[in-house]
């Protein structure tokens, strides 16, 4: 997995962030509400020291009569402020929750319609973490830091226009640590955007570790390998330690930097306000408002800083997810119809490889009449999974041509093409939903009573009745709840009720027992009627009455013929029987 962490590209932080800003377009009315609230508030904000300077001088001037009105003026700007600051909070949420959904929504949108190749080449936990972990460091950024960008901006302006209204020499020499600030985040803007990268990669890398061990923990318990898998999780999740503290060591050393720095402003105040308000220059009123203003000015800067590390995070994420929107999405294209197909199947000198220059099937031919039982067999790796693929369109073909009743593929829709196909696969996949909704998975529309029928058929409906609810159970994680047998059973009335032209079975009986493997062949049997049928089998006692039988070897067709008529000839498929029935006697 990691190969893939490390083949990421390299980031690009100006492009991400002006693109993640680009999403913020569809709501302007909600960020029109904020800029004001932010804009109010600013404005109370910076005029509250200029009345407390006014406060003090009168104090010192002995007008007591006018201090209760720049007293109340100070509170009412503060009360303002503080409400501000609440409604300022509650919008930014809004506005991080709107726009993290709508990613969310268009990043699930973009992997559901991902090419079937995408998701074989890429870890599922990587996947996964992009989903999850990189879009929840961009909601928390947005909640964090768009108000914060937005009135650091205006309250610096604000505080800067102020300070130079009351005494431009004092604060020319208060704004001189903007440029150490400045100084101090370029150096280790540098080395955070590395490091923050390079934690999310691994991120990724270990969710994907994590699934794969969970998925598989079956296999890692019957080998022993427990020890071995805490090893290799230990071991990636070290180097995520390692960077994880480097990154938030030197991303938490921001805020005290930039608080140091802003100390050293408010001794530049003490010193030279000090000196000017000996001379007349400034009152002691102007002094107090001008040690406010420095840290009102320092605040956004620091807060800036403190964010900064999460900023990091979060364009890295941002930068990961788009690189999932920017992938190709499936091509779909065609507008063939099969509504009157009578499922006759043709491969005409099909090369195909998965990786360029492993050639997996050479000059592949092979022509399926309407109603015809075909069975693929072959030793593992023939290329007999990569046939029904290609029928698919899960990949495509590099040269030859694919037709359906003389009609190329690639010119009916892949969404046409595989509602009239229909897979039962070895490794039965069910929903956490209920039977009604499993079966009803490819026709939502279906009614009850063909859901019943198909049942019956399929030899499924005296198990769903024993079941306490019937078709409204609700089964666990991938049928859990049920036996291999009956959720085989369950995918085979899936299949019925989806009334496909073509049907493909890929090892649909090898990991159920001898007795639960006859009652779903009679259920095939039927399925199978009157259909197209391509069936790929190891177990060759499963295909004995098929119409024809095709032997292939490493990407090539070796054999065709009907059983007797392949054992007459002791050639390939004759070895391959023996070697199942009477190993001894070879």
């Amino acid at each position: 997995m990691g190969r893939f962490a490390q083949g990421e590209k390299p980031k690009d932080a100006k492009k991400t962030l002006l693109r993640l800003v680009r999403s913020f377009a569809p709501e302007k009315k909600l960020i029109a509400a904020l800029l004001t609230v932010v804009t109010v508030g600013c404005i109370c904000s910076v005029a509250a020291p200029s009345f407390q300077s006014s406060a003090i001088d009168q104090i010192k001037d002995g007008a007591y009569d006018r201090l209760p009105r720049y007293l109340l003026l100070m509170l009412a700007a503060y009360l303002i402020y503080g409400g501000c600051t609440l409604l300022q909070g509650l919008a930014a949420g809004r506005l991080s929750q709107r726009i993290v959904r709508r990613m969310r929504d268009d990043l699930f949108r973009k992997v559901i319609n991902l090419p079937v190749k995408y998701l074989d080449s890429h870890p599922h936990g990587d996947i996964m973490s992009r989903m999850t972990n990189d879009v929840e460091n961009i909601s928390n950024i947005i909640a964090q830091s768009v108000s914060s960008l937005v009135s650091g901006v205006l309250m610096v302006l604000g505080t800067v226009g102020m300070m130079l209204w009351y005494c431009w020499q004092l604060a020319i020499l208060s704004c001189l640590t903007v440029v150490l600030t400045l100084l101090v985040t370029k150096l280790l803007s540098k080395i955070m955007r590395k490091l923050f990268r390079t934690r999310q990669q691994l991120l990724g890398e270990l969710n994907g570790m994590v699934e794969e061990k969970v998925v598989a923990y079956r296999t890692v318990t019957a080998y022993n390998q427990q020890e071995a898998a805490v090893a290799q999780f230990q071991e990636t999740s070290d180097r995520l330690r390692v960077t994880g503290i480097l990154s938030e060591s030197i991303g938490g050393s921001m805020g005290p930097l930039m608080n140091c720095i802003s100390n050293i402003a408010f001794v530049i105040i003490a010193a030279f306000g000090g000196y000017f308000s000996i001379h007349g220059m400034i009152s002691v009123g102007v002094i107090s408002a001008f040690i406010i203003y420095a840290k009102q000015f320092s605040r956004p800067i620091n807060e800036l800083a403190n964010l900064y590390a999460q900023i990091q995070t979060a364009i890295a994420g941002a930068e990961r997810v788009y690189a999932i929107m920017d992938e190709r999405s499936e091509d779909k294209s065609g507008d063939r119809s099969m509504a009157a197909s009578s499922g006759v199947v043709s491969f005409r000198n099909v090369d195909f490889s998965y990786i360029p220059g492993k050639q997996v099937l050479y000059d592949f031919g092979l022509e399926v009449r309407a109603g015809q039982k075909v069975a693929l067999v072959g030793a593992t790796g023939s290329g007999k999974t990569t046939v029904v693929n290609l029928l698919m369109r899960f990949y495509d073909i590099d040269s030859g041509e694919i037709l359906i009743d003389g009609v190329n593929i690639r010119d009916i829709g892949a969404e046409e093409l595989r509602r009239n196909i229909a897979i039962v696969l070895q490794d039965t996949v069910l929903f956490s939903d209920t039977i009604r909704n499993n079966l009803k998975y490819p026709d939502r529309n279906a009614s009850d009573s063909d859901m019943e029928e198909a049942a019956e058929l399929s030899g499924c409906a005296g198990m769903i009745a024993r079941l306490p609810e019937g078709y409204d159970t609700l089964l666990t994680e991938g049928g859990g709840n049920l036996s291999q047998g009956q959720r085989q059973l369950l995918s085979i009335c899936r299949a019925f009720l989806a009334k496909p032209k073509i049907l493909i079975l890929d090892e649909a009986t090898s990991s159920v027992d001898t007795r639960t493997e006859k009652s779903i062949q009679d259920a095939m049997v039927n399925l199978m009627k009157d259909r197209t049928s391509l069936i790929i089998a190891h177990r060759l006692s499963t295909i004995q009455d098929a119409d024809l039988i095709v032997v292939m070897d490493q990407g090539r067709i070796v054999e065709t013929g009907g059983h007797e008529e392949l054992l007459e000839r002791r050639g390939r498929y004759y070895e391959l029987y023996m070697t199942q029935f009477a190993g001894n006697q070879i």
